[in-house]
């Protein structure tokens, strides 16, 4: 087929944030906006040799455009010179599953189509990102590069050709290009074979144990259907809203207790489940919730590593865990017990990708309900469900009693975020930056009785490679441990977010079953006036607590 070369000019607003290029459909739907960016970062990361030889995995979350941008991203795949291109049937692979496909097949690359837990539809957000041959999202030394070139691009490379059929599992040609559709499931289902005992978790189900994961019309439906109903036997209606639908039904995709309140109503009622469990749009997050108890993402990290032996995987123990930042320190303690390292890095599943290469890590995670391992190199939300069922059928307790557990042994980090969304973005950098300026002088001072410690601005120097990333943060710590974070969101689309952060240790377990809004209320008032959050935002309380 004959290669066409499309003239263009650079589209302003590029720039890939914390896992790759969000925008509203609309923008992405504009002439040339994929096309630019996609062929922005071909240019980028293309080897001296070019792409012959080499596979390209595309996939996405089934939200709106995500077909055509699909069909986009295959025609300039063949003219820029792939061998060979991987997509999930119907042009479906979740964020982790991806990861595990590129992986599996040795590929080059992989281009995610998601703006993970964002809504979707013809008036929600829409995204790409690039994902490395490790399987892990681009290192900013590429997205940087990305970036670069798509203020000099000046024309794109496609193939005028039809549409293909993406809903049928098989290899069809475009030119010299094989695309071969497959089974979105298959490979990572076999992965997740390799890691967990699936007989224990069979006689668990066999058992009585009941699940209840909402798959909120995303992703993660297929994988949930094919694992834990068809796989493991749970009964049929364990997984609801188990089919991707464009706009998520109207639902936002995020799995926290606003967006999945019915969830966590069922939870807290006379005949809740044993496990209740969910996951967002491109299927990374996950929520715990056991009968009558809320886990935290922070809180679950923690346990999951405490009782990681519970899975065959992990049996032979743990080699390190890190967590970003704004994560609570409770799995500091684990891995303090456990006798092996802590990483504390950035927000951002990427900054995770040199430690699990390294070997350093087997176990991360971040406050914003992401967790995983060394088995891909993304967040994994039904990985984390399967690590929580397996340690519920090793152990035999609920998840109270564990929760319970761990809390006595290691003390309870009460936690919080509190977030303001689609404020003005000129407020949320003032509020910043005026804050910032005042940090050198916080340290010393007492303030409503509380001493600072601590005030920084937090920046990471990667182990590995010896990179540094400067402004990932505000941290204000007090001398009694507790501690205040404020950063600015990297995943939303319109506005800006500001994410407050607010941590208290608590080691008497006579306190550990406080509400941990109540629990943290002298803290989060602190918060609020310190920044000057209502003066700045014009905001009297936050939009979404988690």
């Amino acid at each position: 087929m004959f290669v066409t070369r499309v003239p263009t000019t650079p589209i302003a607003g590029m720039k890939p944030g914390t896992s790759g290029l969000r925008k509203k459909v609309a923008e992405f739907a504009r002439p040339h906006y994929v096309e630019n960016f996609v062929q922005s970062v071909f240019d980028a990361v293309r080897p001296p040799t070019g792409f012959a030889g080499l596979t390209l995995v595309v996939g996405g979350d089934g939200r709106f455009h995500n077909r055509e941008a699909i069909q986009t991203v295959i025609r300039m795949a063949a003219a820029n010179g792939f061998a060979r291109v991987v997509v999930g049937a119907g042009g479906i692979l979740s964020t982790p599953a991806a990861s595990c496909v590129i992986r599996a097949h040795q590929a080059f690359g992989g281009l995610i189509l998601s703006a993970s837990h964002n809504p979707g539809g013809p008036d929600g957000d829409f995204g790409i990102k690039f994902n490395t041959a490790n399987g892990g999202p681009a290192p900013e030394r590429v997205t940087d590069t990305i970036h670069a070139r798509t203020l000099a691009i000046t024309e794109y490379l496609t193939v005028d050709a039809d549409d293909l059929d993406l809903d049928t599992p098989g290899t069809r040609t475009l030119g010299s290009l094989a695309v071969e559709v497959v089974d979105p499931v298959a490979d990572y289902l076999a992965l997740m074979q390799r890691l967990f005992d699936f007989d224990a978790l069979r006689a668990l189900f066999a058992g009585g144990f009941r699940l209840r994961f909402d798959a909120m019309h995303a992703v993660t439906g297929p994988y949930a259907h094919a694992i834990f109903e068809r796989e493991l036997g749970a009964p049929a209606g364990t997984v609801i809203h188990g089919t991707p639908l464009p706009d998520f039904g109207g639902r936002h995709p995020d799995p926290n207790l606003v967006h999945a309140k019915a969830l966590y109503d069922e939870m807290m009622g006379a005949d809740a489940p044993d496990l209740g469990a969910a996951s967002d749009g491109d299927g990374d997050r996950n929520l715990i919730i056991g009968r009558g108890i809320f886990v935290s993402p922070s809180d679950s990290l923690a346990m999951l590593a405490a009782n990681a032996r519970c899975a065959p995987a992990y049996a032979q123990g743990l080699a390190g865990v890190a967590r970003s930042m704004p994560t609570s320190a409770a799995v500091d303690r684990v891995a303090q017990a456990l006798g092996i390292p802590c990483h504390e890095t950035p927000t951002g599943w990427k900054f995770f990708g040199n430690l699990l290469d390294a070997g350093r890590i087997t176990l991360c995670g971040e406050e914003s309900a992401g967790t995983g391992s060394d088995h891909v190199r993304e967040k994994d939300g039904v990985w984390a469900v399967l690590l929580w069922l397996s340690i519920l059928a090793k152990r035999r307790q609920s998840v109270r009693e564990i929760a319970e557990a761990h809390w006595a042994t290691y003390g309870r980090h009460y936690y919080t975020r509190h977030d303001y969304e689609d404020v003005e973005v000129e407020a949320v950098h003032g509020l910043l930056d005026a804050l910032s300026d005042r940090l050198p002088r916080l340290p010393g001072l007492t303030i409503a009785g509380r001493r600072i410690v601590l005030a920084d601005d937090f920046a990471y120097t990667d182990p590995v490679d010896g990179s540094v990333s400067r402004h990932q943060g505000l941290r204000i710590g007090f001398g009694d441990g507790s501690r205040i974070v404020y950063r600015m969101s990297g995943t939303g689309t319109s506005g800006a977010t500001l994410r407050v952060y607010i941590e208290q240790y608590e080691p008497d377990p006579a306190r550990h079953g406080l509400d941990p809004q109540a629990a943290l209320a002298p803290l989060i008032t602190l918060a609020r006036d310190i920044a000057g959050i209502p003066a700045w935002t014009g905001r009297e309380a936050p939009d979404v607590i988690t």
